[in-house]
């Protein structure tokens, strides 16, 4: 079994940007490595944030190398492995909390909530506001990560016409890891 963690901090030490150890320090501070992806759609675990993460990145590595299209590799990493950090929550507040039914028990079939307590402010503005903390993010990859979910976020307005090849590989990989990679679907075509 992969350690996602560990493949998580390889990745971000060899992008090479200045500020990655306080930037990891940082993601562990504030549970990058047990927060869930999602409320209860995809990767919704303690965990499934981190993976769900790494998942994206070696689909956009993929699809990055079958389109010959020179996205720089660093940019990909960074973009992939922080686009949702802000999922994380902030201000010492996290964005998902435990869906506790009246029964007492937790959600089986959405297992979290978001957190009433914090601010609905977009993870996406969330993710670059913490990454640049830490570390400098390019125009271009601001762009992609403000915009990587595409039609179905809050800057959906914004992106026709505007679509660069960064933004549009981060979103085509995330949207397979998150409805094909992490939801089980089967190629109907085999």
């Amino acid at each position: 079994m992969i350690d996602v963690k560990a493949e998580i901090y390889a990745y971000l030490e060899e992008a090479g940007r200045g500020g990655t150890r306080e930037l990891i320090a940082h993601m562990e501070q504030i549970g990058f490595f047990e927060t869930p992806a999602s409320t209860g759609y995809h990767a919704a675990k303690s965990g499934g944030l981190a993976e769900h993460s790494l998942n994206v990145l070696k689909q956009a590595m993929l699809i990055n190398d079958a389109l010959c299209y020179p996205c720089r590799h660093e940019s990909i990493v960074i973009c992939s492995l922080l686009h949702d950090l802000g999922k994380c929550g902030q201000f010492g507040k996290a964005e998902y909390v435990k869906n506790i039914l009246k029964s007492g028990k937790q959600s089986e079939s959405k297992p979290f909530e978001r957190n009433k307590e914090l601010l609905p402010t977009d993870h996406e503005v969330r993710s670059v506001i913490i990454a640049s903390k830490y570390i400098e993010l390019t125009e271009e990859e601001q762009y992609a990560i403000l915009m990587h979910n595409g039609l179905y976020g809050p800057f959906k307005y914004e992106i026709q016409g505007n679509e660069t090849p960064l933004y549009m590989i981060l979103h085509f990989a995330d949207m397979w890891a998150s409805r094909v990679i992490e939801r089980g679907v089967k190629d109907e075509t085999v």
